[in-house]
């Protein structure tokens, strides 16, 4: 590719575009946190959250209730509630 020509390419910017490719197809942060080799799934999260098209497209899935009685549908759950009042 020519564009590439001008631009410094390292084996750690094909690591990281690798695995940020693979995170906004939907592998598993798990799966590609071992592919990496990393221990820690925090230093692998690293990858999604500087992805910003990842960012976008999980606010565009969110829906906001309109309502009020949408909002509070938990506290209408006596199960939840009385668990609650027992911490």
């Amino acid at each position: 590719m020519p564009s590439l020509a001008s631009k410094r390419v390292s084996p750690h910017s094909i690591r990281h575009s690798t695995a940020t490719h693979l995170l906004r197809s939907g592998v598993d942060i798990n799966t590609v946190r071992a592919w990496l080799g990393h221990v820690s799934i925090d230093t692998t999260n690293v990858y999604a959250e500087i992805d910003l098209e990842m960012k976008a497209n999980a606010l565009a899935r969110l829906t906001i209730a309109s309502d009020r009685e949408a909002i509070r549908r938990w506290a209408k759950d006596p199960a939840l509630m009385a668990f609650l009042r027992s911490l």
